[in-house]
C-alpha cells in the first residue's frame, strides 16, 4: 500500500499509509491525542474523524481544547432539538440543520411551532443529554437513504445534490433516531453541558422564494452553564445595541416601505456619519497615492460577460432592457476601473497605477437575508484597485495591509485574518490560482500575521485576505480585503509596455479598507452602542442654555469659535436637567452649559456624556483641544478626562 503525506499546523509533514482516517494521524502523533480526538479540519474543512485523508492534506487536529469543538457539539445540538422535536411531534419534517458562530438552527415543516413551545422541547431534549446516548456514525446505501426518507422531499433534495455521486451516505445515530449528516458529532449526547433554543423566524428551502417557506429554530449549546449564562447576558446587550434601534433612536436611518427592501434611507445625523468615514478613508487613500474615479451605477452587460461577473453574478443582478439593449446595475466597481486603466498606454516607469472611488453597488439578495445595514440591495463600497508588476505584488499588499490595519488601530477594533482560496465557480486556469494563493499566503507569512484558511471563500476572479472587526461583545463582522487578481487583467487584455519595449500584462489588486460602508457603519453603530467618538459623532457639541436669555450667547459661540464643528442649540424652553437628559440620550459627546455668569464672564461650562463638569472654561482652550481630539480621531472625549 502506497503512502500519502499530510501537513500539519506547525509545518511539519507526517507519512501515514494509504486510507488512514484523520484519528489514524492523530494516534501516529501520540496514544493520548488519538484518544482525544474529536474531528479534524482537513484544508480548512471541519471532517468527521473517520474522514480518510489524502495525499497533500493539511491537517488540524480537533480535541475538546479546540476553538472548533464548539461547532461540533453545536452540530450535535441542534440534531439533540430535532430528536425531541420528532418525539413530541413524530409529524415534523426535518430539512437542514447546521452548527452556526452563535450556535445552530433547524429547518423544519409539517408542525405548526411558535416560541411558547420552546419549554416543552427544552425539557424533552434534556431528557436526551441526561440519558447519554452514543452518537454513531453508521454507512448506509443510497437505497436504504431514499427508503428512510420516501416522504421527506427536502432530504431526498439532499441526496439529489449535494450527495448525488455518493454510493454510501453517513448517518448518525442516537438511541432510536438518526438523522443524514456528514458531521463531526461529539462522541455522545451527554456532552452536551448546556443549551437553550432562542427564537423562531421563517426561510426558504435553498433561500430560494420560489421554494418551499419552512420553519427556522435557533438555538445554542456549550459546554457549561456559566458559558450559556455569559452567552445569554452577551444576546441581552446585542439587542440594546441592535444597529436598528439605535438608528431610530439617532435618527440615522430608515427603510422606508416605498422604497423597497434592502434600500436604506440615510437621514442627515446618518449622513454626517458615512461623510467623516468617507473623508478618513479618502485621508488614507491619498497618503498611499491613490487618485480618485467614478464610474456609473449603471453599464451594458456586455461588460459584465467580459468580466465574468454576468456567469457568476446574473442570479443576484438587477437587469433591465433598454431600447433592446440588456443593461445592468454594477454589482461591482472593479470592471468599471479596469476600463478607465484600458482607456491609457501605460509603460512599465508608470506603475502601479492606483484608483479609489465611494462607489455604490447593487445585489439581489433573496428578501429573507436582508437585515437593517447588515445585508442590504444597495451598499457603497470604499473601492481601491490598483495595477502593478509582478514584481511590485508583495510591496504593494503591505502597504495596504498597513492601511488596514491603520483603520483597526483607529477604530480600538481586534482583527481576524482569513485567507480565502478558489471557489467552485471560478474563473482562470489552475496554474494562476495557485500562483495567487502562494503570493498572498507569502505576504501573510512575511508579515508575521496569524491566519486561517477559508477553502473555496475566495471571489470568482482571484483568492483574497479577509480581515473581520472584532467588535465590544467579542462578535466577528465582515470587513476589509485584499484581492489578487491576475484574470480581469487577461479578459480585459490590459497591458504595459515593459522594459523590453514589449506588451506585458499588469497584475489588478482589489481592496477596500472598511468593506461596505453599510456594513461597517451597522458595526461601529453597535461596538459603540451610538456613543461615537468625537470625530465620528452627528452631533459633537450641544450648547445648552439656561435660559432663554442666553440663546444669543450660545449662537455667540457657536458661530465665532465653533463653526468647523457639528454643533446644536438646544433652544427650548426646557428646564436644563432635562435639556441635559435629552443630550446624555442623544449620546452627544459634549454638552455645554450657558448662564448668566458663564455670559458674564465669557467662559462656558463643559460636561461630557460621562456627566464629567468643569466650569469656567475658555471658549479658545476648549477649541484647541477639540482640533487635536479630532485630528488624532481619539476614540473617546477626553477633555474632562
Amino acid at each position: 500500500m502506497s503512502d500519502i503525506v499530510v501537513t500539519l499546523p506547525d509545518g511539519s509533514e507526517l507519512e501515514l499509509e494509504e486510507g488512514s482516517t484523520v484519528q489514524d494521524a492523530a494516534y501516529a502523533i501520540g496514544p493520548g491525542l488519538g484518544e482525544d480526538t474529536v474531528a479534524g479540519v482537513v484544508d480548512g474543512e471541519l471532517v468527521d474523524k473517520a474522514d480518510e485523508l489524502y495525499d497533500g492534506a493539511r491537517l488540524v487536529i480537533v480535541t475538546d481544547q479546540s476553538d472548533e469543538y464548539r461547532r461540533v457539539l453545536r452540530h450535535s445540538a441542534a440534531h439533540v432539538f430535532a430528536q425531541a422535536l420528532q418525539r413530541l411531534h413524530p409529524e415534523a419534517k426535518l430539512a437542514i440543520g447546521p452548527p452556526t458562530d452563535d450556535g445552530f438552527y433547524y429547518d423544519v415543516t409539517g408542525v405548526d411551532l411558535d416560541e411558547g413551545d420552546f419549554a416543552d422541547i427544552e425539557s424533552e431534549m434534556q431528557a436526551i443529554v441526561d440519558a447519554d446516548y452514543d452518537i454513531e456514525r453508521v454507512e448506509r446505501s443510497r437505497e436504504e437513504a431514499f427508503e428512510l426518507y420516501e416522504d421527506n422531499p427536502y432530504k431526498q433534495d439532499v441526496l439529489n445534490t449535494e450527495a448525488a455521486d455518493d454510493d454510501t451516505l453517513s448517518f448518525y445515530v442516537q438511541d432510536d433516531w438518526q438523522d443524514l449528516c456528514k458531521g463531526p458529532h461529539v462522541a455522545s449526547t451527554g456532552e452536551i453541558g448546556a443549551f437553550k433554543l432562542l427564537n423562531i423566524s421563517s426561510a426558504y428551502w435553498r433561500g430560494d422564494e420560489d421554494k418551499e417557506q419552512l420553519t427556522r429554530v435557533y438555538g445554542t449549546a456549550f459546554e457549561r452553564e456559566s458559558e450559556l449564562e455569559e452567552f445569554l447576558q452577551m444576546r441581552e446587550e446585542a439587542k440594546e445595541r441592535d444597529h436598528r434601534k439605535i438608528g431610530q433612536e439617532l435618527d440615522l436611518f430608515s427603510i422606508a416601505e416605498v422604497t423597497g427592501p434592502g434600500l436604506p434611507l440615510y437621514h442627515p445625523n446618518g449622513k454626517r456619519v458615512l461623510n467623516a468615514l468617507s473623508n478618513y478613508a479618502e485621508e488614507l487613500n491619498l497618503e498611499s497615492g491613490y487618485d480618485p474615479v467614478e464610474t456609473p451605477h449603471l453599464f451594458r452587460t456586455e461588460l459584465w460577460k467580459r468580466s465574468g461577473h454576468y456567469e457568476n453574478y446574473v442570479d443576484d443582478m438587477f437587469l433591465l432592457d433598454v431600447n433592446d439593449e440588456e443593461y445592468g446595475l454594477k454589482p461591482m466597481n472593479c470592471p468599471g476601473h479596469a476600463t478607465i486603466f484600458a482607456q491609457k498606454n501605460w509603460s512599465y516607469r508608470d506603475l502601479p497605477v492606483r484608483y479609489f472611488e465611494d462607489g455604490k453597488v447593487y445585489r439581489k439578495e433573496q428578501r429573507g437575508e436582508l437585515s437593517g445595514l447588515s445585508r442590504t440591495w444597495a451598499f457603497t463600497i470604499d473601492d481601491g484597485h490598483l495595477f502593478c508588476r509582478p514584481d511590485q505584488i508583495e510591496d504593494e499588499i503591505n502597504t495596504i495591509i498597513d492601511s488596514i490595519l491603520t483603520v483597526f488601530e483607529t477604530f480600538d477594533l481586534d482583527a481576524r485574518v482569513a485567507l480565502a482560496t478558489r471557489p467552485e465557480k471560478s474563473v482562470g486556469s489552475d496554474e494562476i490560482w495557485e500562483q495567487a494563493e502562494s503570493q498572498l499566503k507569502a505576504v501573510l507569512d512575511s508579515q508575521g500575521m496569524d491566519y486561517d484558511i477559508e477553502a473555496g471563500d475566495g471571489a470568482f476572479y482571484g483568492p483574497k485576505i479577509d480581515f473581520a472587526f472584532e467588535d465590544a461583545l467579542g462578535r466577528n463582522w465582515d470587513g476589509p480585503t485584499v484581492q489578487l487578481d491576475f484574470t480581469m487583467p487577461e479578459r480585459f487584455e490590459l497591458s504595459y509596455t515593459g522594459e523590453d519595449n514589449e506588451e506585458h500584462r499588469p497584475v489588478m489588486i482589489h481592496r477596500a479598507l472598511y468593506g461596505s460602508y453599510e456594513r461597517f457603519f451597522m458595526m461601529l453603530t453597535e461596538h459603540f452602542n451610538g456613543k461615537f467618538p468625537f470625530w465620528l459623532a452627528p452631533e459633537q457639541i450641544r450648547i445648552l442654555p439656561i435660559s432663554d436669555d442666553q440663546i444669543g450667547y450660545a449662537k455667540q459661540i457657536k458661530n465665532r469659535y465653533l463653526g468647523e464643528f457639528r454643533v446644536d442649540i438646544e433652544d427650548r424652553s426646557w428646564t436644563l436637567g432635562r435639556k441635559i437628559r435629552e443630550a446624555q440620550e442623544d449620546r452627544v459627546p459634549y454638552m455645554l452649559v450657558v448662564g448668566g455668569d458663564e455670559e458674564e464672564a465669557g467662559t462656558i461650562s463643559v460636561r461630557d456624556r460621562k456627566e464629567r463638569e468643569r466650569q469656567g472654561v475658555s471658549v479658545e482652550t476648549f477649541r484647541e483641544h477639540l482640533r487635536t481630539e479630532e485630528s488624532e480621531k481619539r476614540a473617546e472625549p477626553d477633555f474632562l478626562a
